[in-house]
């Protein structure tokens, strides 16, 4: 087993994981706002007391704070760095410059563009490991079997192709494990073909409970099949993209699937993780290398991006509901329901944020 990073590396880690991803998201915004011309009061890379600052010719406030663990963009108009609009704003279609004054599409725009610049982030960079590595790939064919094999025992045998799980697509191997991992103990219906037949078997799935070499235990579902064989295939950067997209909306899909299994008490909320969580991790691949640490930062840019679309006041997805709303209602919120929306927001955040840290902290400590 190996040895826990010391506390510097875990730092060093954390930050430089989390610093360039949140300055990515905010840009998004940034520059998303430039180009409708809403005007960037301040941009803030991290929170609190301002180490420094430079004002540009836009008169936008660039300024590096004391803790690095954030950062926000605040438009003309805004009331504080959530983008809440201020009371003389709302409401102003007559208001240049500003973000509550600037069309509903341009607003879903700008909001939109913090979460799609994580996207894109991870994209790229798994788009880099299929250039530089090649993209695995094999036939969806059962090669051989594990130890008490969940498939084997279902009936299904070496040479079998798995089509379909669950009735979704199986065209590769590798498409199997994200339609099983998240469902130990239960049952899944296996479509296969077997000497030109179309069959189809319930399989009750394993419950493999395993730890890496840092001791962190991994719960998952397991169907118990080996592949035949993997090819490495050269690709070129069109199909880099497209692979690195996919991959991104398959780890976005389990966070999706994941979050629902919590919220609906069929996994743990013990799985959650919070900032100490994510610095331990961190510090850990970053031991492991560049490559895994690399790795890392795609699945945690997906993360930044996906839990800032969920639809909670003071998150990008609560921006988005409450301009739904707008649309419906044809006219903004008032500003006294806007005001209740980010205080509920805020305090839930806030909430939530202190229980998964005290959390982490007790399960690593205790």
């Amino acid at each position: 087993m190996a040895h826990s990073p010391s506390i510097f590396l875990t730092l060093f880690a954390f930050v430089l994981l989390l610093g360039p991803l949140i300055v990515l998201h905010e840009l998004g915004h940034y520059w998303a706002g430039r180009i409708f011309g809403v005007r960037a009061e301040t941009f803030s890379v991290g929170f609190g007391k301002e180490l420094w600052h430079r004002i540009d010719k836009r008169g936008t406030r660039w300024r590096i704070a004391a803790f690095p663990m954030g950062g926000y963009v605040m438009f003309a108009g805004d009331a504080d760095p959530t983008s809440k609009p201020s009371a003389d704003t709302l409401g102003q279609p007559a208001a240049p410059g500003t973000l509550a004054g600037a069309a509903l599409w341009q607003r879903v725009i700008i909001i939109l563009a913090g979460p799609m610049a994580n996207l894109v982030t991870a994209i790229l960079i798994f788009a880099g490991f299929a250039m530089v590595y090649g993209i695995p790939s094999s036939p969806a064919v059962i090669g051989g079997f594990s130890d008490a094999s969940a498939a084997r025992s279902a009936g299904l045998q070496a040479g079998d192709r798995i089509v379909a799980i669950d009735g979704n697509r199986i065209t590769d191997f590798a498409d199997i494990a994200p339609r099983v991992a998240l469902y130990p103990d239960s049952t899944v219906n296996v479509t296969y073909e077997r000497a030109g037949r179309t069959m189809e078997v319930p399989v009750k799935l394993a419950l493999d409970v395993s730890k890496d070499q840092f001791g962190n235990e991994m719960r998952r579902g397991l169907l118990g099949v080996a592949s035949a064989g993997i090819e490495v295939t050269r690709v070129n950067p069109l199909r880099a993209v497209g692979y690195g997209t996919q991959q991104s909306l398959a780890i976005a899909r389990m966070m999706a699937i994941g979050l629902k299994q919590i919220v609906t008490g069929e996994r743990s909320i013990n799985e959650m993780g919070g900032l100490p969580k994510v610095a331990k991790f961190s510090g850990e691949m970053l031991s492991l290398g560049w490559p895994e640490f690399v790795g890392f930062a795609a699945l945690i840019s997906i993360n930044l991006a996906f839990i800032n679309l969920l639809p909670i006041p003071t998150l990008d997805g609560g921006h988005l509901a409450i301009y739904a709303a707008e649309a419906i209602r044809r006219k903004p919120l008032g500003l006294r329901s806007q005001e209740l929306a980010f205080r509920i927001g805020m305090a839930f955040v806030l909430a939530f944020a202190v229980f998964v840290t005290v959390n982490d902290l007790a399960g690593m400590f205790l």
